[in-house]
């Protein structure tokens, strides 16, 4: 029999204020993040610079959140997803799945906290990001590495789980969840263009050599090409902060570009999120959908998030196997993984 392995997961994601109240304060911790504000002499600026950010952005912010209950879900999602996958893994595994949150509880000093107090032999790292950005794994990678240099984790194995937006089983799960979708435009399937939407960042990310932008085009292709669809499709992004250049077209230009060229049907599908939170349920599901029927479009769906879908958590189950050279099945492609140290 195999021997089982002492291994903790955990999942790195984002986070969101937990109330209307944790709203600036969360702001404050994102734009505090120096993956996110860097310039020169920001390290002295920094601080200050979060603070009249926060404030300044937080009412406009609370109004997103108060249309979607008042907080984020993204925590219960991603505590959802952490319960499916260690149910998942503890086939093969002696596991333990953690959720550590970049910019609100529970924040990744609270998470190793927790890992100290227990004995694993490996932890893995699980970026919930598909795709890979600075701003995104790259920041939730250099905070575990700032908070474990203190630590005596810092000793254990640690391997991470690197970009998956072509792990076949995710894959899956995205063209299951766009073909749930997809069976509201019985009938008329033929006149429907599916908007891919990715969540957007600044273009000198990009041109600085972050490899989003090209991870996002792929993960859209891959995923028409897994689905078999025929249908049109456009690639665009959401969510722009400031006044700098960011990645486009926007979801917003999207929109009015395909309504002018007489589209009626519309399927938009969030391809660099994994849960449904503000940037789904408000930002496309409310907001995109008013302007789409503002310009005369019929038919507007989003597809709904991967959240703890079976599939999603196969997908992320065979993703931790493969860190840790468990088997796996043979007609599952591996995802490269590697020890922090060599990511």
């Amino acid at each position: 029999m195999e021997r089982r392995k002492s291994v903790a997961v955990v999942l790195l994601q984002l986070g969101g204020p937990d109330s209307l109240e944790a709203i600036e304060p969360f702001l404050y911790n994102l734009f505090s993040d120096p993956d996110i504000i860097d310039f020169p002499l920001s390290r002295f600026a920094r601080s200050p610079l979060a603070r009249l950010i926060a404030a300044s952005r937080a009412r406009r912010v609370q109004e997103h959140y108060d249309r979607i209950g008042g907080r984020s879900p993204i925590l219960d999602n991603t505590l959802a997803q952490a319960s499916a996958l260690e149910k998942q893994l503890a086939k093969k595994l002696d596991v333990k799945v953690f959720v550590a949150m970049r910019y609100w509880h529970p924040l990744t000093e609270s998470v190793v906290r927790d890992l100290e107090r227990e004995s694993f032999e490996t932890i893995v790292l699980l970026p919930l990001y598909p795709q890979y950005s600075k701003t995104t794994t790259g920041s939730s990678l250099n905070e575990w590495a700032r908070i474990v240099s203190n630590s005596c984790v810092r000793e254990l194995t640690v391997k991470v789980v690197k970009p998956f937006y072509t792990n076949p089983l995710y894959l899956d799960a995205m063209v299951e969840k766009i073909e749930d979708s997809l069976k509201e435009f019985a009938g008329a399937l033929q006149a429907t263009h599916l908007v891919f939407s990715a969540h957007g960042v600044p273009l000198s990310v990009i041109q600085a050599g972050d490899p989003y932008q090209d991870q996002v085009e792929s993960s859209a292709e891959l995923v028409m090409r897994r689905g078999g669809w025929s249908l049109p499709w456009t690639l665009c992004y959401q969510s722009k902060v400031g006044a700098s250049r960011w990645l486009r077209p926007s979801l917003r230009e999207t929109l009015k570009s395909l309504a002018s060229g007489g589209v009626r049907q519309i399927c938009v599908v969030p391809i660099s999120f994994v849960s449904d939170h503000v940037e789904t349920l408000d930002e496309i599901n409310i907001e995109a959908r008013e302007q789409a029927q503002s310009l005369g479009i019929s038919n507007f769906t989003m597809v709904a998030g991967l959240n703890d879908s079976p599939k999603f958590i196969a997908a992320l189950a065979d993703l931790v196997l493969n860190a840790v050279g468990a088997e796996t099945p043979e007609d599952v492609e591996a995802t490269v993984c590697s020890p922090l140290t060599g990511s």
